[in-house]
């Protein structure tokens, strides 16, 4: 079996202000690229490995919300997420909880106004 999701867009509205917050605060280099004609920002691939990558994508088709999909970005360590995400203006939405054998969540605001989530597998 394998996973499911192969990649993911999110939507952005200052392309220079989301590389910085998403580069700042998960600490993956973003690279730029113009695909049909919308600017995208790719997150790193390791392609053979499980998982999936994305990018972030501006244009008309694309408007930053907080009731779409949630996208969960694996990290060693919440807390540190949080402080840096804080530092940049981000808004917590869901603080940081235990989900059993599955680690921990929390959810922010990126600088855009998407809601994104942060899971770890320990404290």
């Amino acid at each position: 079996m394998h996973n499911p999701v192969y990649h993911f867009e999110i939507p952005v509205t200052d392309m220079d202000r989301a590389i910085e917050f998403y580069e700042a605060v998960l600490g993956y280099e973003l690279t730029r690229q113009v695909i049909d004609g919308y600017e995208m920002a790719f997150f790193p691939r390791a392609d053979g490995k499980p998982g999936a990558s994305g990018a972030l994508a501006k244009g008309d088709v694309y408007v930053p919300s907080k009731t779409g999909a949630i996208i969960y970005f694996d990290v060693p360590d919440i807390d540190p997420v949080l402080e840096k995400a804080k530092a940049r203006g981000a808004k917590i939405l869901y603080a940081k909880k235990a989900i059993g054998e599955a680690g921990f969540v929390a959810e922010i605001e990126d600088s855009e106004g998407n809601r994104l989530a942060l899971n770890a597998l320990q404290d």
